[in-house]
């Protein structure tokens, strides 16, 4: 008998041909064609997706039901990699939607019905059981709920907002959640519940005259669209406005009745992967629910799902009567050896005839993959076949002697998903900036007079020059007008003191005041001065540039780099190529990538030779970054160990002698690592984590450590723009500021410690598979706590963990739950610092006022680290009072709860406890007496002089020309967004951006009105007047007055104006103009045709 041989697969999509040639498959197949059942054995790993793929190919309809919520992204991933088409994913929700996570869950299950019914292709739905127990509204409660709008109908802007209104949609300002729309002008702007993005819509009187989506971050157009559907339930709005729960309620809240096979094709197939656990699954979350009423049975759902034609997949099926198919598909056994020897042991895995589909998550892996496998002693290259993608479990493909695996599986990594870019303005405002918002009754400071109290804006009018002005009250209640083209004299006061003195106008105790400043940040900054030369005169290693492992290793990084890292990156290596030790600071909010750009400079001095000590406060950080850097450096031959209390003393004795021998390339420990025991062969970097956290006698350690080895030191509490500026040239720090992509904000509470609370959000992160943190800061009762908890909810397993444990105890529990066999983690703030367990979204911190500001926001940023929303809840005594100071911690952190809002803490943190943090305390005073922006100010201008550079360009051009030039209230009724407008005017310094400016005008505003026009005409003449180094420029009859600054300017507009300019003397010219009574408009545009640039 012939023995028949298929080709190998190459690839991802040729795994399903290959499942479809086993035996049995196409009666299954034929099974569902006649309208029978089927049953699929043996699909372990990712080979239940491919099998799913084998099947889409009949070009039926499919929804695909999967046992748990946690399955659902990776089985979708999987299935898009084996198709080459992405699957629709049908949500559960975690609790029913009685949050605000219930509405982005039913905006996403929305969006599905829509593509259900919008399709002409089979579609495939993926969802997990607990999906299917809700139900859905109907086809026509959808289409009775909807209005499509297009571009040139003819539809009065009041009947669409009353539309709108009627379906309680919640009018605000500016757009920011679902469920929300606001109106300026003949603009409005709308997020339906179930749209992927906000809509903004414009009128010309009762015309629809353009439809746009934009962004909610930068309200700026990202599509044009020539028709929209709006789906907008009264219901799923007044849903969402329901505050945190605390009981549960008396019918399912959303529009609701039908299920979501109604609203899939008659032809439709059905998978069921894991039949049991499907119904083990799908039970026990209905029992977690508190009310389930409005919500369908498990053996309902069934029911529905064997009406239609369907195949059952399984690892290990129970014996059928329907048609079945075995497939010859194997677990693949877990690589237990050291990740450098990982090929090594794959090797060792395959039998004689085995190969090998290594699949890469990008090109970069791809090729260092190739490069290891060609090695002549593991004997792979003719058997290892790589392709580029991802599978989430790998398996034996017995029938064709191939085994399927992923890179990440391979090493022991955890896979990464890529995000979606943004679109990013040129004009970067400050990054604090949205924190310096006045708002009446606010202190602010200005520049030249002091401390005042800012009382709102004034429309006044000067000579025919109408302009707004900032009012501010001095003391003794004397008011002061500061025009808005001079906003930048005026900044927000930011420091520890919560009430300041007023100035007195006009008197010199201000000036005495900011010159006792300037001469303590002068010595501040000489001595900072001093530090740096003693770094720059000693002798450092100059290491080489970048090889070709360096190159391989950055580009196996499964994420993309932000602007803000590659810089950081960047600057590192410029560093560390310099004959002069490195002393670089990295500042970035929690997750922003601060430990990739030490990776690639830990990795660049190992690849020269040298050894790397990366030093950590605590040892379960320790831990973490010793698995990250393992993970990371697994593909090349680095020997990496840890160094803390966890290891036995044997052990630490056998890592300090392969140090001294230089056997261990890098070690990462706590401060064990700065004693005097501990002997390096060659050391090349030290890496500090967080270096406030350490004690004194750490610190000088450290100080002495600076001046002979090459330092980067990482910080979670970032420095504010205003400060980095002050501090170039006198300090190496690099500021990441762009957060993480597809992250969700945290949704912060503050409550009393309520037991119904407790568990509703406990249950709510069991049943989407997620765990939970449970801080509290105190050893001695830790256990009663625990106990507590297991009291709330017995289902969950709860384990406790603190600093004072055992250390096989401590990373018995950190083990169990990173490894997800705990539910809720019990512990202290021990996870502070950098702990990153994606799957852990929920924490509460216990007697929360008791933390700092800070802390409060290092430990909430444990969580929210994946794509999920996390969830973090400031918990206070039942009936203990709350001390002001930390009332206004606890306002703050809820307040500032978005993506990189620790910039925003670390300005708060200014105003609560002054700038020890930053500066070193003694600082602190002179922050408060001037103000946090103008002490900043005078750092820099001391930093520029002792450097001798030339101080900071702060020309002022002084138009007095009688414009208009003012934002009406029409235009932009709400204050804080006109003051946003205008600080962003009084940053532009080129005409790129103002042309960018009006554009974001014209987008979010509509047509700027003519006060609007003239003051953007207003800062494009002050522009042009900068070039051309013009202080004044004044209307005199028939002529303008320029008062210059820059004689071999001035020589240089007189050739290109010929006998037009007339220079009077050594200050002063004048241009003719067309005539004595020429309009404004003629003069404006002579104006800039005279001064135009280029």
């Amino acid at each position: 008998m012939k023995t028949i041989t298929y080709p190998q697969p190459q690839t991802l999509r040729q795994i399903p041909d290959a499942l479809a040639d086993h035996s049995g498959f196409s009666e299954v197949v034929a099974a569902l064609r006649a309208g029978r059942s089927g049953v699929i054995e043996g699909t372990w790993g990712s080979a239940a997706a491919a099998a799913v793929a084998a099947l889409t190919r009949e070009g039926w309809p499919w929804l695909i039901v999967l046992p748990r919520v946690a399955d659902v992204e990776a089985f979708a991933q999987d299935l898009s990699e084996f198709t080459g088409t992405e699957p629709l994913v049908f949500p559960a929700w975690d609790l029913l939607p009685t949050t605000t996570e219930g509405d982005a869950v039913f905006g996403q299950r929305l969006r599905v019905l829509r593509a259900l019914s919008d399709t002409c292709e089979a579609a495939c739905v993926v969802a997990p059981i607990a999906a299917l127990l809700a139900p859905v509204p109907s086809p026509e409660a959808v289409a009775a709920a909807s209005r499509t709008i297009r571009v040139g109908q003819t539809l009065p802007m009041h009947d669409f907002l009353h539309w709108l209104e009627e379906r309680r949609l919640e009018r605000v300002p500016g757009v920011a959640l679902p469920g929300e729309f606001a109106v300026r002008g003949g603009i409005v702007d709308v997020f339906p519940p179930g749209a992927d993005a906000p809509v903004r819509m414009e009128w010309f009187d009762d015309e629809v005259e353009s439809i746009r989506e934009f962004d909610v971050e930068t309200q700026r157009t990202t599509a044009r669209r020539d028709a929209v559907t709006l789906t907008v339930f009264a219901e799923a709005t007044a849903a969402v406005r329901t505050p945190e729960p605390r009981g549960g309620r008396s019918r399912f809240p959303l529009p609701g009745g039908a299920s979501l096979l109604q609203w899939l094709p008659s032809e439709t197939r059905v998978a069921i992967c894991e039949l049991t656990d499907v119904v083990s699954e799908g039970k026990q979350y209905l029992q977690r629910l508190d009310d389930p009423i409005g919500l369908f049975s498990v053996g309902a759902v069934l029911e529905q799902l064997s009406a239609r034609p369907s195949v059952t997949l399984a690892p290990i099926a129970p014996d059928s009567v329907e048609t079945t198919c075995r497939l010859q598909v194997a677990q693949l056994e877990r690589l237990v050896g050291p990740r450098h020897f990982a090929l090594q042991e794959l090797a060792r895995t395959l039998d004689r005839d085995e190969r090998v589909l290594l699949v890469c998550h990008n090109t970069g892996e791809q090729q260092r993959l190739a490069e290891l496998i060609g090695e002549p002693e593991l004997k792979l290259a003719d058997r290892v076949r790589l392709c580029v993608g991802t599978i989430s479990r790998g398996f034996r493909l017995i029938s064709r002697r191939l085994l399927v695996i992923s890179d990440h599986e391979l090493f022991g990594r955890n896979e990464a998903v890529r995000a979606r870019q943004r679109r990013q303005s040129s004009i970067r405002g400050r990054a604090i900036d949205s924190f310096l918002e006045l708002n009446e009754g606010d202190y602010v400071v200005h520049v030249a007079h002091g401390i005042a109290r800012y009382r709102g804006l004034k429309l006044m009018d000067r000579d025919g020059h109408r302009e707004e002005h900032l009012v501010l009250e001095f003391r003794d209640g004397v008011l002061a007008y500061v025009p808005i083209s001079s906003i930048d004299l005026v900044q927000k006061y930011v420091g520890s003191k919560a009430q300041p003195t007023l100035s007195k106008y006009g008197g010199t105790q201000w000036s005495r005041k900011k010159e006792h400043v300037a001469r303590a940040v002068t010595d501040l900054a000489a001595d900072m001065i001093r530090m740096q030369a003693v770094r720059h005169a000693g002798s450092g290693t100059a290491f080489p540039p970048d090889s070709r492992w360096q190159q391989e290793f950055e580009a196996a990084f499964p994420f993309e780099v932000t602007p803000d890292q590659q810089e950081a990156i960047q600057a590192c290596k410029q560093d560390l190529q310099q004959p002069r030790p490195m002393d670089r600071l990295i500042c970035g909010d929690v997750g922003f990538g601060k430990t990739e750009v030490a990776l690639r400079a830990a990795f660049k001095v190992v690849d020269a030779g040298y050894q790397v000590a990366v030093l950590v406060p605590t040892t379960v950080l320790a831990e973490q970054h010793y698995r990250t850097f393992s993970e990371r450096m697994a593909e090349f031959p680095i020997e990496i160990a840890s160094l803390s209390r966890l290891k036995s003393r044997g052990e630490q004795q056998q890592i300090l002698e392969r140090l001294a021998d230089g056997s261990i390339d890098i070690v990462i420990g706590t401060h064990r690592l700065i004693q005097p025991d501990v002997r390096f062969r060659k050391l090349g970097l030290l890496i500090i984590d967080e270096e406030q956290r350490f004690g004194v006698e750490a610190k000088e350690a450290l100080k002495r450590l600076r001046t002979e080895v090459d330092v980067l030191t990482l910080s979670a509490t970032p420095i504010p723009r205003t400060l980095h500026m002050a501090l170039l040239g006198i300090r190496d720090i690099s500021s990441l500021q762009t957060p993480p992509r597809d992250r969700l904000a945290i949704a912060t509470y503050v409550c009393r410690f309520d037991e119904d609370l407790i568990r509703h959000a406990i249950i709510r992160e069991l049943n989407r598979g997620g765990q939970v943190y449970f801080v509290h800061n105190r050893v001695y009762n830790i256990e009663d706590i625990a106990r507590t908890l297991r009291g709330i909810v017995p289902e969950a397993t709860i384990d406790v963990a603190h600093g004072q444990m055992r250390p096989h105890e401590l990373e018995s529990a950190m083990l169990r739950f990173i490894g997800g066999r705990t539910d809720v983690l019990v512990c202290t703030t021990i996870i502070e610092s950098g702990v990153d367990i994606p799957n852990a979204n929920t924490m509460f911190i216990h007697c929360a006022d008791q933390f700092g500001l800070a802390d409060l926001h290092q430990l909430r940023g444990r969580v929210g680290r994946y794509r999920h929303r996390a969830y973090c809840y400031l918990l206070l005594e039942k009936d203990r009072p709350v001390t002001p100071t930390a009332a206004r911690r606890l306002r703050a952190i809820e307040e500032f709860s978005e993506l990189g809002a620790g910039f925003k803490i670390a300005m708060r943190d200014l105003e609560i406890r002054g700038a020890g943090n930053l500066l070193g305390t003694e600082q602190s005073g002179h922050i408060a007496a001037v103000g946090y922006e103008l002490y900043c100010q005078l750092l820099e201008n001391a930093v520029r002089r002792l450097l001798r550079k030339p101080p900071r360009d702060f020309f002022r051009v002084q138009v007095d020309l009688p414009l208009q030039t003012f934002i009406p209230d029409a235009y932009i009724p709400v204050p804080k967004h006109k003051l946003e407008i205008y600080r962003k005017l009084s940053q532009v310094t080129a005409l790129a951006q103002l042309a960018e400016l009006r554009d974001e005008l014209q987008d979010r505003y509509g047509p700027p009105p003519p006060p609007v026009d003239e003051l953007l005409t207003f800062k494009h003449i002050q522009l042009l007047g900068r070039h051309w180094r013009i202080a004044r420029i004044a209307r005199e009859d028939a002529y303008l007055a320029f008062t210059y600054r820059d004689p071999g300017k001035m020589s240089e507009l007189r050739k290109r104006c010929g006998s037009r300019l007339r220079i009077a003397d050594h200050q002063t010219a004048y241009l003719v103009l067309p005539g004595a009574d020429s309009p404004i408009s003629e003069v404006v545009d002579e104006l800039k045709s005279v001064l135009r640039i280029g």
